[in-house]
């Protein structure tokens, strides 16, 4: 099954990859982007939408990786203090069959 995940994954990838090149050969026209600051050179529209793609996905990216870390580090935390709790509670029952 992981096989046909990889396989099905490149395939995926292959389509979107020959997606974009028909898509960059079809909009050539020259533009340049103003952003408030600056103007930058010309490129062709298809560039600056695979650029917006690609800055996007790094984003993405970026964010998961970043909640995933935060993600990890609060379930370290709770295990912690689970871990201690339940200590704590053994404690307690081992304290509490002494006195019986």
């Amino acid at each position: 099954m992981a096989g046909f995940q990889k396989v099905l994954i490149l395939v995926l990838v292959l389509i979107l990859i020959l997606l974009a090149l028909v898509f960059s050969l079809n909009n050539q026209m020259a533009v340049s982007l103003n952003l408030l600051l600056f103007e930058t050179q010309p490129h062709g529209v298809a560039v600056w939408i695979i650029l917006a793609f690609i800055l996007g996905a790094l984003l993405g990216i970026v964010v998961t990786l970043l909640a995933t870390v935060r993600s990890s580090v609060s379930r370290r935390q709770l295990q912690k203090r689970l871990d201690r709790a339940e200590q704590a509670l053994e404690k307690a029952r081992v304290q509490t069959d002494r006195t019986l």
